[in-house]
């Protein structure tokens, strides 16, 4: 049994989430380590050392060409064969916002077919970026696939910052094969981007990767509900139960 679980939260030029989501692991007892993805490809740090890896929000390399790809391109291209290792050994991925984007134009997720392109997010239908709080409800077979989700509240209330985020799948295929495996996760009460089938969330068929976007890192704590003052001061937000999900499930099967 695991006695200190590692987390990796990698960054590239662009990521700007990366501390928010590394005081969440630490919330949670993990020891984080912010990393770099050059110090990565240049073989200065390993993936093997860490037992979580989380690739936060932001706007890697600015999102030029589309939202996330050129990081996707770096993970799929030079660390394509590591990250199999990461994920047959028994570790948990999780990409939150630009790091779903990340997660999906590297085909990681959602991963049904092994290879190739199966989803992607894009720009919003309001053709706006949209910066506000939303509510999620929770897919009971999806919350039991993922290992991030196991107990996580049927409804949650998490901020999204986005510009390109409509989920869409590559096909009619792709979208009844997610439902059918219980891979959403998470799905908009009020979508704010116009993804297809309201999704918000999915995880791989491992139920170990796990891809968002909406922060779950800016509501771990109370105080950053925006009317915890009219509805009374809870101690924890609802994001922090997804990463002591994380933690809790490394610590006890590693």
């Amino acid at each position: 049994m695991v006695k200190r679980v590692k987390v990796i939260v990698l960054r590239a030029a662009g990521t700007n989430c990366d501390e928010e989501t590394a005081y969440a692991f630490r919330l949670c007892n993990a020891d984080v380590e912010l990393v770099h993805i050059n110090e990565i490809l240049r073989t200065e740090k390993s993936l093997n050392d860490y037992h979580i890896l989380s690739i936060p929000g932001g706007f890697t390399y600015g999102d030029d060409i589309s939202s996330g790809k050129i990081l996707a391109n770096e993970i799929k291209y030079r660390l394509g064969d590591v990250l199999e290792d990461f994920i047959r050994a028994g570790r948990l991925i999780i990409g939150i916002c630009n790091g779903f984007q990340v997660l999906v134009k590297a085909g990681i997720l959602p991963g049904l077919f092994g290879s190739g392109i199966e989803a992607t997010l894009t720009f919003n239908d309001s053709g706006t970026f949209v910066d506000r709080w939303v509510e999620l409800d929770s897919d009971i077979r999806g919350k039991k696939r993922c290992v991030w989700t196991r107990g996580v509240k049927h409804r949650i209330y998490l901020p999204v910052a986005h510009g390109e985020g409509k989920f869409v799948p590559r096909d009619d295929n792709i979208l009844r094969r997610l439902k059918e495996n219980g891979q959403v996760v998470f799905r908009y009460v009020d979508n704010p981007n116009g993804s297809v089938d309201d999704i918000a969330g999915i995880c791989d068929r491992t139920g170990r990767v796990l891809g968002m976007m909406p922060h779950p890192e800016r509501h771990i704590l109370g105080t950053q509900h925006p009317r915890w003052t009219r509805l009374g001061l809870k101690r924890f937000g609802d994001g922090l139960s997804i990463f002591r999900n994380g933690v809790d499930y490394i610590r006890e099967h590693m």
